[in-house]
């Protein structure tokens, strides 16, 4: 089964979509390309959503850094290495998308890896917003940039502050 609620985070209110297993998306209500998209809340309850949104209350509260939650994406070999990389930046860093490229093996892959961040089904769980441009410049976040910059400063990187590549 499909479970969808909608959980209102200080940036905006995020969907969340999860089936009996595991958690499946969350994506910006407001940011998604086509308004037909969005999807009703379903009435039944689920475990993983619930969970799901405590973590996000203690991430929004500072008193979590990293989500442990089953996660399950669908999308090419490429797209889901780039996510299950995601995983690796730290809370507080950054990477610029040319040390990303060069860290999965093929420095020629910055738009490739650009593409699969803006196709990153589970936003802030699988933590794009701490990918920027070489210069240290915010670019290409699906969620609209003054959320990526609202999440750096959130975390305390940004760019000014960050350390790109360091990790």
């Amino acid at each position: 089964m499909q479970y969808i609620k909608h959980y209102s985070s200080p940036i905006g209110v995020l969907e969340i979509i999860a089936n009996d297993d595991f958690l499946t998306h969350v994506l910006f209500r407001e940011a998604q390309k086509k308004p037909s998209s969005q999807l009703e809340e379903t009435p039944e309850n689920s475990v993983i959503i619930d969970e799901c949104i405590r973590q996000f209350e203690a991430y929004f509260d500072k008193k979590l850094r990293d989500f442990d939650l089953p996660l399950q994406t669908q999308g090419t070999d490429f797209q889901r290495n780039v996510w299950e990389y995601l995983k690796t930046i730290p809370y507080g860093k950054t990477i610029s998308y040319l040390e990303f490229s060069r860290r999965i093996g093929n420095e020629k892959a910055i738009r490739a890896v650009g593409t699969a961040n803006g196709n990153n089904p589970l936003t802030i769980i699988l933590p794009c917003h701490r990918v920027i441009g070489s210069d240290g410049s915010l670019v290409g976040y699906g969620g609209d940039l003054w959320r990526k910059e609202w999440l750096l400063r959130h975390e305390g990187s940004l760019p000014n502050q960050a350390q790109l590549g360091l990790f």
